[in-house]
């Protein structure tokens, strides 16, 4: 690798939204299994192209694949040796987060801590009721079920009462987070002040979709996250943890991708058959044209957002075909990145943080110590642990717990 693609400060990835959508030019839709069979080779790809994330999303309903996203992502980082494995929505309104708790530490262990994870409400009203919510609720629902997630990382025993499950007595998540240090979470919203004041409350990551909707109205979000960011008491503004979404279509010639590109963008279910590409590309951070626009318009990005750690990118969406996603992988990675890797690196203060990883967060805990490996106590004879879960519990408990991000991180 080269030293730009090293360089630990931001990472640059992809994130898919997992529809299956006909190809306008052909007329073909392709099914279920080819979808996930060509997300794999995308993250495969990802990876040898020198990209640093591959992040899917969660949908529960056609015309989308991605139901199971820990299943996915498990198979993935066994293929992979690099590349971080994420989510780009994972639902904290309608998934219990006990399972939550449980099937991302079971990911953190499988990748060896190649994954963080990104909380989310999702866009599609109907999953609530599938899953016995009510969508009225979806905004309390967000903010109790990760406060409860957040414990069940933290506390090797966990008593709970809140209004939207039953109570927890004793309750202990297995397994326990890898070296006994939580996923890295971020917190997505396309339009939620109160999440970007979730996310600055715990002490975790903001990422604006930043897809559809102008710069301005991202700007706010973003300013409101690093204010109370501050507020919480981890840091100045600067030290907060910020992820972009994107998306761009890109052809050495621009002339080329624009005419390439515009009847996918025309026939897209989410932007089709509304403003024009041109209009679209104005108003949001779509870029279709050449290397050097995209460079353009996503080193700008610092202008408007202020220094961050995260940048994704949108390429498999509106039916475009494997094989030019492909192309569009290698493009990105090969003419793209490299010079935002390098632009984005000048004048980056000393206090912004880098990219958040599994490793940073273990030297922030434990420093030179080994990190704890959990050990459970033995079975006394019911298939429950005699006295405490683990045979440290009590001097883990007793022990006050870190933050890598900012002192109120510690907040339960």
């Amino acid at each position: 690798m080269s030293e730009s693609q090293t360089w630990p400060g931001m990472q640059f990835g992809l994130m898919s939204v997992s529809d299956i959508t006909q190809d306008p030019t052909t007329g073909r839709t392709p099914s279920e299994g080819e979808r996930i069979a060509a997300a794999v080779t995308m993250a495969k790809h990802a990876e040898e192209a020198g990209l640093d994330v591959f992040a899917i999303g969660e949908h529960h309903n056609p015309p989308f694949f991605s139901s199971s996203p820990t299943t996915l992502l498990a198979y993935i980082a066994a293929q992979t040796e690099r590349i971080i494995v994420s989510t780009s929505t994972t639902l904290i309104t309608t998934n219990d987060p006990v399972k939550i708790a449980e099937d991302y530490a079971m990911l953190q262990h499988l990748s060896g801590g190649r994954m963080d994870v990104m909380m989310g409400r999702g866009n599609t009203g109907p999953v609530y009721p599938w899953f016995g919510k009510d969508i009225r609720q979806g905004l309390p629902l967000a903010l109790e079920n990760y406060n409860l997630l957040h414990r069940l990382w933290r506390e090797d025993v966990v008593d709970w009462e809140g209004k939207f499950r039953t109570p927890l007595q004793g309750f202990t998540s297995t397994p326990r987070p890898l070296d006994d240090v939580p996923p890295f979470v971020w917190h997505g919203s396309i339009r939620t002040p109160e999440i970007a004041e979730q996310a600055a409350y715990y002490g975790d990551g903001f990422f604006a979709n930043n897809i559809f909707w102008p710069a301005e109205h991202y700007q706010r979000l973003i300013g409101l996250y690093r204010q109370r960011w501050e507020h919480y008491g981890h840091g100045a503004p600067e030290t907060a943890i910020v992820g972009l979404g994107g998306q761009a279509f890109i052809r050495k010639n621009s002339q080329d991708a624009k005419n390439e590109f515009r009847p996918y963008f025309d026939n897209a279910p989410v932007y089709g058959h509304g403003p024009s590409m041109e209009d679209f590309t104005k108003m949001t951070p779509l870029t279709v044209g050449s290397p050097q626009e995209v460079i353009d318009r996503y080193a700008g990005m610092r202008d408007l957002f202020g220094d961050y750690q995260r940048q994704l990118f949108l390429m498999d969406h509106a039916g475009l075909p494997l094989k030019t996603v492909l192309e569009q992988i290698d493009i990105l990675a090969e003419d793209v990145v490299p010079v935002l890797r390098k632009e984005l690196a000048v004048n980056r203060p000393a206090s912004v943080p880098d990219a958040p990883t599994h490793a940073q967060l273990v030297a922030a805990k434990y420093g030179d110590q080994a990190p704890r490996q959990s050990v459970p106590s033995a079975n006394r004879g019911d298939n429950l642990t005699d006295g405490s879960p683990y045979q440290d519990t009590a001097a883990v408990n007793d022990a006050k717990p870190g933050s890598a991000f900012g002192a109120a991180a510690t907040r339960k």
